[in-house]
């Protein structure tokens, strides 16, 4: 995987209450592309971060309909990694890369 696909990978780290406490059990959330899989995540969080990666667990927020201005919308689907770092390792994504 060459660098520029490592930043394809993962479109931006997710910094909700949720993922901010499960950074405590060595875990970080991450927005990733909708095609993306377990392996080319953990293979582009080691290269991006430089750290090593237990497990990645994917899952799908479907899109919802919203009302904007009177008009109907759809937010669209989006699909997140919860990756698990090894013992010692850590991420601080509010730093960005």
């Amino acid at each position: 995987m060459r660098q520029v696909d490592a930043y394809d990978v993962i479109v931006s780290p997710v910094i909700t209450e949720k993922a901010t406490i499960s950074s405590e059990n060595n875990q970080v959330v991450f927005k990733v592309r909708p095609k993306a899989t377990k392996p080319e995540i953990k293979e582009a969080v080691e290269k991006l971060f430089g750290v090593k990666v237990k497990a990645v667990n994917t899952l799908i927020r479907k899109g919802k309909r919203k009302m904007f201005r009177g008009r109907a919308g759809r937010q669209q689907d989006v699909k997140k990694a919860i990756v698990t770092l090894e013992e010692g390792e850590s991420i601080d994504v509010t730093t960005g890369l």
